[in-house]
């Protein structure tokens, strides 16, 4: 079976909200996975492949091109947005939030979107970068099965 074909075995995770915190809107509290190898996706940024910036001062170009390049990310280790389950966003406007919450929407699942933290910095690596996210994603790998006899 080829890496594509196994990453479409469900990770083993168990989305929680409990009942005795406030109920979340967009994100999980608890996310327990409890199997699947571990997939760490450093921060992604608004630049495409040829390094150049996409959308100056467009929260939602940014946002859209941060999340191409955690699928990109995610592809290539043979995963996708199912298997992620945190997320963690760098805003240099936390106000912009429902922006990249409404982009974040056509990536992710959300029936049970992943755990989430967002913290807003006075600025990223670069002036004219607005967002940051990284992931991280929990994926079961295929095991072929072996004759006893």
């Amino acid at each position: 079976m080829t890496d594509a074909a196994s990453a479409q075995l469900p990770a083993t995770a168990n989305f929680i909200n409990p009942e005795t915190m406030h109920h979340p809107i967009g994100y999980t509290h608890v996310v327990e996975v409890t199997a699947g190898r571990p997939v760490y996706i450093a921060g992604q940024v608004a630049l495409n492949p040829a390094g150049g910036l996409v959308g100056p001062d467009d929260i939602r170009a940014q946002a859209r091109q941060v999340f191409d390049n955690l699928q990109a990310a995610l592809q290539a280790v043979g995963a996708n947005f199912d298997q992620v389950v945190k997320l963690t966003y760098y805003l240099v406007d936390a106000t912009q939030l429902p922006v990249v919450r409404e982009v974040r929407d056509q990536y992710t699942n959300t029936q049970q979107p992943p755990a989430s933290t967002a913290v807003e910095v006075r600025r990223l690596v670069r002036d004219d970068l607005l967002i940051e996210v990284e992931a991280i994603a929990a994926i079961v790998s295929f095991q072929p099965m072996t004759a006893t006899a």
